[in-house]
């Protein structure tokens, strides 16, 4: 039997993450919209932390291929990302600067894929990617306040160059509005967004998360139609 091979031309699907879940029923309304991956936050000053056992909880009842992540920020111990990252039973590890772990700490790496997320700030050059180890880049929109989940948008046309480097993951300020024109600008290996699909914070909407999903799935089939 001939292996089946992917041309040039054949777009993958692009994956969602929903970021900043809190509570199962979001969880659960999240894969059964179509959701990839989760990011559980365990940073205590985001307004959308959860507890690594809480997170635990809703992580045990998640379908198999669904990717749960641990979100981190100005972490310095790995130990501790570790640690907290078997308690909850995430799968990948996302990390936020500015502070990273480094040194003898860095061997916890080899145990979980990371993710490491980039604030673009103004005068970003995409040549400051080179080098970083990581199974994906996140790149986010700066936010002088926070390290991640900035719901601030930012030049698209830095991630599309960014995926020379890696995986891209496109965060900051997507919204259902504005997500096909970001897929089919970037074309990245996946979205992220958590303020874009809620209610509140760390309280999803399932009426945003879907039309959230919807919109990526329709810029994936118009450039699947292009092609």
């Amino acid at each position: 039997m001939a292996l089946v091979s992917l041309a040039d031309d054949v777009v993958p699907r692009t994956r969602v993450k929903i970021c900043g879940i809190t509570r199962s029923e979001d969880a659960a309304w999240a894969v059964k919209l179509g959701a990839a991956a989760l990011g559980f936050n365990f940073y205590q000053p985001s307004p959308r932390y959860i507890a690594p056992a809480a997170a635990a909880l809703i992580i045990r009842q998640l379908p198999p291929f669904v990717t749960a992540v641990g979100v981190f920020a100005d972490e310095t111990h790995g130990r501790r990302i570790v640690r907290l990252a078997e308690q909850a039973g995430v799968g990948a590890v996302q990390l936020h600067g500015p502070r990273l772990p480094r040194g003898a700490e860095s061997g916890w790496l080899e145990r979980f894929p990371v993710i490491r997320a980039v604030a673009v700030r103004e005068g970003f050059e995409v040549r400051e990617l080179e080098g970083i180890k990581a199974a994906a880049l996140l790149l986010d929109g700066f936010d002088p306040a926070r390290l991640g989940g900035t719901g601030r948008p930012f030049d698209w046309q830095i991630a599309k160059q960014a995926k020379q480097y890696g995986h891209v993951i496109l965060a900051g300020g997507l919204t259902p509005g504005n997500v096909h024109q970001a897929v089919g600008a970037v074309r990245p290996f996946a979205v992220d967004v958590a303020s874009g699909v809620e209610s509140a914070p760390g309280i999803k909407d399932p009426e945003k998360v879907r039309a959230f999903i919807e919109a990526v799935e329709q810029a994936d089939r118009s450039d699947d139609e292009a092609n």
